[in-house]
Order: C-alpha cells, then sequence, then structure tokens
C-alpha cells in the first residue's frame, strides 16, 4: 500500500508504461479521483506536445535501471485532467514485485518556484538592460558588488575593473569622507532615498553629469546599497540653453529698457523743441499782424511790407518743420512711397537758389560754381528737393552776415557728387559722430532755432534710396556736406 503521509505525488508504473497505483497526493495533482488512474496509460498525464520525449525517457530507464532524476536540465510538463499543463520535477526509482519490473515516480509541482524564476529573471532582466545605471556596493568599504549593463557602457570599464574599484573612484568631484557623509542619513535611517547630482569619469577621462537616487536595500544577509545614476547631459544642457537664454532675454530687457527711456527723453527733448521751436516764430507772426494793423497811412506802406515778409518767412519756416515732422512719421511707419523718375539737375538747383533768397541774412550769398547743362539724374525729384534745401538752410542759418554758400556739382563715375559748402560755424570734433542722430545739435549752435530732426530725415531717405550723404567740418572754418546720387545710365 502506498503511504498517503507522503507530501509528492507517487506513481507506480509497469514496463508497458501503464499506471498501477497513486497516492492521493498524486491524484489530487493530475486532478483525478481515487482509483481513477489505476490502469491508465501513462501518456494522460503528458501534454501531447511532450509525448514522444517522456515515452523514450521512460523506456530508457527501465533499460538502465538506476534511480535518477528524470531530465535533468529540462523542463517538464504534467497534464491535468481538466487539460491544465503544469511544470513539474521527476524522480524515477526502479522497483521489483512478484519478479516484474515497475518504476516507481516521485512527482513535485514546480509552479510556484517557475513563478519565482521567472520574477527573479525579470526583474535581473530589468537590472540588466536599464539603460540607467545601477551600482551595488558595500555601504562600509563602498567597493562596488554588481553593476549593470547601463553602467559597463557608459563608464567604458569592463564588470572585472569595475569589480576592485568604490563608487568614489569613478566620482572625480567626490572624497570618501564627503560621500560618507552624503549617505549617513541612509545609514541612520534618518532618511529612505538620497537624491544629488555629481558627474561620473569615464574610463577614457571624459566627465559627463548625473542625477543620483541612494538607497538601501540587502542581498541575503549583507546589507548594501544601490545607486541609480541618470545620464542628465541633455537636462545640463538644456539648463545651460535655458539659463543663456534668460541671460539673452534679460539683456534684451535691458536694452529695451534704455530704448523705453532714451524714447522718453527723446519725447521730452521733442516737446521741448517743438515748444520752442513754435513759439517764437508764432510770436514773431502775432507781433507783425498786430503791427500790420496800425501801418494804415500809403506812407507807410515800407513797413507793412517788412511785416509781411517777416510773416511769410515764419510761416515758411514753421511749415518747413511740419514737413520735416510729417516725413519722420512716414519713415517710421514704413508708408513711404518714393517715386523714382528722370529729370535734369539744372532745374532743381535753380529752383533751391530761389526759394531761399527769402531766408539769406545780409549780405549772403548762394553760388553755383558749376555747369549743370546736359546732368541727368534717375532719383525721387522731391527727396532731392528735400536734401539740398536742408544742406542749404542749415548753411545759411549757421553762417554769419555777407558769406558765400557754394554749390558744386562733380562727376564721379556713373555717380554726381553734389556738395554744399558753407563758412560757417562748423561743427566740434566731439559731436561729429552724433550729427545724424534725430533730435542731436552741435553744442556750439544751442541757442540757434533748429530741430536737430532735419540731417536725420535727410539720411534715411537718402539710404533707401541707394545714395550716400557724409560731410566734413572744421571747427570756426565751416562745413562740406556731400550727396553721391546715381546718374541716368
Amino acid at each position: 500500500m502506498l503511504s498517503e503521509a507522503v507530501s509528492e505525488g507517487i506513481l507506480i508504473v509497469d514496463e508497458g508504461q501503464r499506471i498501477v497505483g497513486s497516492n492521493a497526493a498524486a491524484n489530487q495533482l493530475f486532478g483525478y479521483p481515487k482509483d481513477e488512474l489505476e490502469g491508465e496509460a501513462l501518456e494522460i498525464l503528458i501534454p501531447a506536445r511532450v509525448r514522444g520525449g517522456h515515452h523514450m525517457d521512460v523506456h530508457k530507464f527501465f533499460g538502465s535501471g538506476k534511480a535518477r532524476r528524470m531530465g535533468a536540465g529540462l523542463d517538464l510538463w504534467g497534464l491535468r485532467k481538466d487539460g491544465e499543463e503544469f511544470p513539474l520535477e521527476i524522480s524515477l526509482n526502479p522497483l521489483k514485485l512478484g519478479g516484474r519490473n515497475y518504476v516507481m515516480a516521485l512527482i513535485v509541482d514546480v509552479s510556484e518556484r517557475k513563478r519565482a524564476e521567472q520574477t527573479i529573471n525579470y526583474w535581473y532582466q530589468i537590472f540588466d538592460e536599464s539603460l540607467n545605471e545601477i551600482y551595488v556596493f558595500d555601504p562600509q568599504t563602498l567597493l562596488l558588488i554588481n553593476v549593470n549593463r547601463g553602467a559597463v557602457s557608459n563608464l567604458g570599464y569592463t564588470l572585472e575593473e569595475l569589480s576592485g574599484m568604490t563608487v568614489v573612484d569613478i566620482k572625480p568631484e567626490m572624497d570618501l569622507d564627503r560621500f560618507r557623509k552624503l549617505i549617513a542619513p541612509l545609514m541612520e535611517g534618518k532618511q529612505k532615498k538620497v537624491l544629488f547630482e555629481t558627474q561620473h569619469r569615464r574610463k577614457d577621462g571624459t566627465l559627463y553629469p548625473v542625477e543620483l537616487h541612494l538607497q538601501r536595500s540587502s542581498i541575503g544577509k549583507q546589507e548594501v546599497l544601490v545607486s541609480i545614476g541618470l545620464d542628465v547631459t541633455e537636462r545640463w544642457a538644456y539648463t545651460q540653453q535655458l539659463e543663456n537664454k534668460v541671460e539673452e532675454r534679460t539683456a534684451q530687457l535691458r536694452e529695451a529698457l534704455k530704448a523705453e527711456k532714451k524714447l522718453n527723453e527723446l519725447k521730452t527733448k521733442f516737446l521741448s523743441m517743438v515748444s520752442h521751436e513754435f513759439k517764437t516764430p508764432l510770436a514773431s507772426i502775432l507781433t507783425s499782424t498786430t503791427l500790420l494793423s496800425k501801418y494804415t497811412q500809403e506812407d507807410q506802406q515800407g513797413k507793412r511790407d517788412k511785416h509781411i515778409a517777416t510773416i511769410k518767412s515764419k510761416v515758411k519756416y514753421l511749415d518747413n518743420i511740419l514737413s520735416d515732422f510729417l516725413s519722420m512719421e512716414r519713415l517710421e511707419s514704413g508708408v513711404e512711397n518714393y517715386a523714382i523718375d528722370v529729370f535734369p539737375l539744372k532745374g532743381v538747383v535753380e529752383d533751391l537758389i530761389q526759394d531761399s533768397q527769402g531766408i539769406l541774412k545780409a549780405g549772403q550769398t548762394i553760388v553755383q560754381a558749376d555747369d549743370l547743362e546736359g546732368i541727368v539724374l534717375e532719383f525721387d525729384r522731391k527727396i532731392l528737393a528735400l536734401s539740398l534745401s536742408n544742406l542749404v538752410n542749415n548753411a545759411i542759418k549757421y553762417s554769419p552776415e555777407h558769406s558765400v554758400i557754394t554749390l558744386r556739382v562733380l562727376p564721379m563715375g556713373k555717380k554726381i557728387m553734389i556738395e554744399v559748402e558753407d563758412r560757417g560755424l562748423g561743427i566740434p570734433e566731439e559731436d561729429r559722430p552724433f550729427i545724424f542722430e534725430r533730435y542731436f545739435r552741435a553744442s556750439n549752435v544751442l541757442t540757434v532755432q533748429g530741430t536737430g530732426i532735419g540731417l536725420n530725415i535727410v539720411q534715411q531717405h537718402l539710404n533707401n534710396l541707394g545714395a550716400e550723404l557724409n560731410f566734413e567740418s572744421q571747427y570756426g572754418v565751416g562745413s562740406i556736406f556731400r550727396l553721391l546720387l546715381p546718374l541716368k545710365t
């Protein structure tokens, strides 16, 4: 009689591979009622896909007659009555009863062990195949016990080389004392995890930034520390890029604030300038208008003419200022439309000289030094007239009485140069770099009426049209302003 006290399943199989006996554990293991297995072929307990192999193993065992584990190193499977397969281990023992040969098989269900092995294999696979670096090391000696492939790959060392190293050996910024202070909260149970950033040094000497997560663990009875390292090169690069961007934006903000401050200063200066430049001519107009009403006699016509001329001059002055303001606004808004045309230079210069007669000081003259016949330009006529008028008006304004303003026209190949020369105040050397800036006025002409926007407007127009404006000046002697324009080709 088979012992029912044995926890392993026991089957007795004859030479024909038929089951002649089974204990309760075997019946329960395979899901059969008592005595139902007796007389059945052994193959009903073996999955169809592996029956051939099992049959041959049992046949060979009968031939050898020695006790052994069946299919050592192989995965063996049993088949329950309900069709479920399960892994098992079998120990075979020869048995002789009544002159006949039998085999006693001790069967163990290893499902739980297989699941445990699969779980271990699963977590080991995760450990080994993780792209992050994983280090297991002794908390006392700090020697590395195990590392994964991610660490080996990143560091460039072999497993054998790393096995003789400590975790500090790959951290050039860290010494033993500092590292022990870092892990002290873990070892004292004050913290469950320590997180910090450092650098790792590869075998080739190159460095890269890592974020490390340290925690306590154990292997059997041995206490260990586990360090998971994340290569944060991209994060550091992004952070650096972000910091650079912040610095760049901060610099831009500073520049914007400077520009805003400058703009506010310009606005204040503009309002002050407008107030002054409009107030003086308007006062003259008002005075002349008031006096005109008093000169009613025929013999006072000369006085009336004088005040009428004053009114005309001041109105023209104000009109020029307003024209400059409108031109400046169009330039800033980008809506200035240029009309390129082909025209003779002579007509523009003659109109300019004629219009300037009304603002000449006593004894001042404008001299046209060159013959302009046959000189044809391809340009915006209105802008040329504006530019020359501005330069000539400045020459008149900043030159003394009884002085000469000279216009010269000099051919320069496919271009032509027009010079406006005066014998006026000249521009101080320290003021010359700023002469084309809006609202700027040289330090020696602050008492003379002017807005400081004329040269700025002229330069912008000429630059837009591919022309040039430059000057040379000698303080106390005079200035020469030069326009370089394209000829009609």
